[in-house]
């Protein structure tokens, strides 16, 4: 049976009231069955919309979402909830669309360009959204996400300083976001300054995902026995193996590696998992560059190894583990770079070969 007038407004309030308090999961069977009840009402549709995308259930929030966006043509924020819900749902040529129709009722809204931006960004159309990312700040110039996203597309193109200053306008905002720290000190290092990129590399740490002993974190100081351990969480994956041949070095120091390189390393080493007692402190792979202040054209040289490979011929490959086992062999080895390559390796214009600092018988190529 139809509810009557009467009901249908007790249950738009209830709704309502729920869904202000922050209780989505109670407010969204109210609004399906204030939905069912009124089917063209574009304030019901668009409330049950946004309150599945509250809830993360982007594929239910999809058709109501687009029918209250017909049911209220000039309403610009039933368009951006619209285009929101199609972005998360990886149809960004929609999205577009829809965000299209909420500049034309709102003009120069940042918050719309920096969505256009992103859906031209998914899309591949670079160049346009750069444009969007540009109106986005000049309606915003302190706008967070679009200085990050533009900050990532001037990187790409190779436009450094432009970046830097995105980046560096969006850390006056938030001066000790771990991310973007993080950011900006690979930037630099890209560009071979450790000076000033090292120490922001090292917000990295404050980051989730990486591994870390229960030891205290070292800095330098003078320990009885220190602990260095590559920060992947696959202590055996070729990124935590690599980093540990090319910089277990310039320190006395207890390696942490998994058994392969624990064949050929020739020194004091545990595994992931081993007991930790004695030890003072530890230190990634990755901090001991800034911690030890080494010098990105002479780093120091890497100690010898427990055994040598009895087949000597030269190696050609990509930045791989095995490639830098060779190297540090004295094997004549050549390391294909990619476009970005890691910033441990310093700065690299151009594709002509170069003899690397890391390794006596390595050639870069990039």
């Amino acid at each position: 049976m139809p509810l009557s007038d009467s009901q249908i407004q007790t249950l738009a309030r209830d709704a309502m009231q729920r869904a202000q308090a922050g209780d989505f999961a109670g407010a969204e069977p109210l609004l399906a069955e204030l939905v069912r009840e009124r089917p063209n009402s574009g304030q019901a549709l668009h409330l049950l919309g946004q309150a599945r995308l509250k809830l993360g259930r982007f594929a239910e929030a999809r058709q109501p979402l687009e029918r209250a966006a017909k049911f209220l043509p000039k309403e610009a924020a039933a368009q951006i909830n619209y285009a929101g819900c199609l972005t998360v749902l990886g149809e960004h040529e929609a999205s577009l669309w829809a965000l299209d129709r909420a500049a034309r009722l709102k003009p120069g809204d940042a918050a719309i360009n920096h969505n256009r931006g992103r859906a031209l960004e998914a899309l591949g159309r670079l160049e346009e959204a750069e444009r969007a990312y540009d109106e986005a700040l000049l309606a915003d110039h302190r706008l967070m996400p679009s200085l990050i996203a533009r900050a990532g597309l001037l990187e790409a193109r190779g436009d450094w300083i432009g970046a830097l200053a995105d980046l560096d306008m969006a850390l006056t905002n938030r001066p000790d976001d771990a991310t973007l720290l993080t950011r900006r000190g690979e930037l630099l290092l890209q560009q071979g300054d450790w000076m000033r990129g090292l120490a922001d590399y090292e917000a990295r740490l404050l980051l989730p995902g990486l591994y870390a002993p229960d030891l205290p974190r070292w800095h330098g100081e003078p320990v009885e026995r220190l602990l260095i351990y590559p920060e992947q969480a696959d202590i055996d994956g070729d990124a935590a193996m690599r980093d540990t041949l090319m910089l277990a070095r310039g320190v006395d120091a207890v390696v942490q590696c998994g058994e392969t390189l624990a064949d050929w390393l020739d020194g004091p080493t545990v595994r992931r998992g081993d007991l930790l007692d004695g030890f003072s402190a530890a230190a990634p792979l990755r901090s001991l560059p800034y911690l030890l202040n080494w010098s990105p054209d002479s780093p120091p040289p890497a100690p010898p190894l427990r055994r040598q490979s009895e087949n000597r011929e030269p190696v050609v490959g990509g930045d791989t583990w095995q490639a830098h086992l060779a190297a540090r062999q004295g094997i004549a080895t050549t390391i294909h770079l990619p476009a970005r390559a890691d910033w441990l390796w310093g700065r690299q214009a151009g594709p002509s070969p170069r003899r690397s600092p890391w390794y006596a018988a390595l050639t870069l190529v990039r």
